[in-house]
């Protein structure tokens, strides 16, 4: 669907929305997977998002830490993890994060950017994000479940 760089904060409330009703398997963490080029709205969905959930702290993509954890309440959701994965060359290196037992943790909602750079070794059950620029002020986005 395109939409507006000014739609951003409805779509991203309308995401949270959905999943507040459907919520998704309760028996391990919610990897949102954000996939698209550079400045293509990965980061902003994420400040959004965050800003939705009541994080007060300024959200910057994790670049050069990789992750960020923040503290939300949430359905089941006690924290809101961020993953940058541009930087990685190796996906082994997510071990360093301790990402398996971050994906076992029922209480994490994960917002990872750029996971085709660590592609085999995300879990199957995820949902996909993905952001296209469309021109100067819209996006095209699409949302793929993997189940």
């Amino acid at each position: 669907m395109k939409i507006s760089l000014e739609q951003l904060p409805e779509f991203a409330s309308n995401f949270l929305k959905d999943l507040s009703e459907n919520p998704l398997n309760q028996n391990q963490a919610l990897l949102i997977c954000l996939s698209g080029n550079l400045g293509a709205g990965k980061t902003t969905f994420t400040q959004q998002t965050a800003k939705l959930l009541n994080v007060e702290e300024n959200i910057t993509s994790p670049t050069f830490v990789l992750m960020k954890k923040y503290s939300i309440s949430f359905g089941q959701f006690k924290n809101l993890i961020h993953i940058d994965a541009y930087r990685i060359e190796d996906p082994n290196e997510l071990n360093i994060l301790k990402f398996s037992e971050i994906c076992d943790d029922p209480e994490n909602l994960i917002l990872l950017e750029w996971p085709e750079k660590v592609e085999e070794v995300l879990p199957k059950e995820r949902t996909t994000i993905t952001f296209e620029v469309a021109d100067e002020n819209s996006r095209e986005i699409n949302i793929f479940k993997n189940v």
